[in-house]
């Protein structure tokens, strides 16, 4: 598989909570998965990563929330990034 990095971001939000963006390019699509992208996008707060938006070679789309896993749809890199920040603030108001 080729893969070209698209964006890595690390983003301190508090003292306690920071995301991690990582986005690739590649070629063939990941297993699973019917786009050229291969992602993971994690909120992680007091040392634990409480949510996460990925596409695990033959898993597929997916997200995980707290201790759930979720299938996820995924449309383009704009909308996977606002997906992300989306379920970033609602995970905040309930904790």
């Amino acid at each position: 598989m080729r893969a070209k990095l698209r964006f890595r971001e690390r983003i301190a939000l508090s003292d306690t909570e920071f995301a991690e963006l990582v986005v690739w390019l590649v070629d063939p699509p990941v297993r699973g998965s019917s786009h050229p992208y291969k992602y993971r996008l994690a909120f992680v707060s007091d040392n634990r990563c409480v949510l996460r938006f990925d596409n695990e070679a033959g898993k597929g789309d997916h997200m995980h929330i707290d201790d759930e896993e979720r299938s996820y749809t995924f449309v383009d890199e704009v909308s996977l990034r606002a997906d992300f920040w989306k379920e970033v603030r609602r995970w905040k108001m309930k904790h």
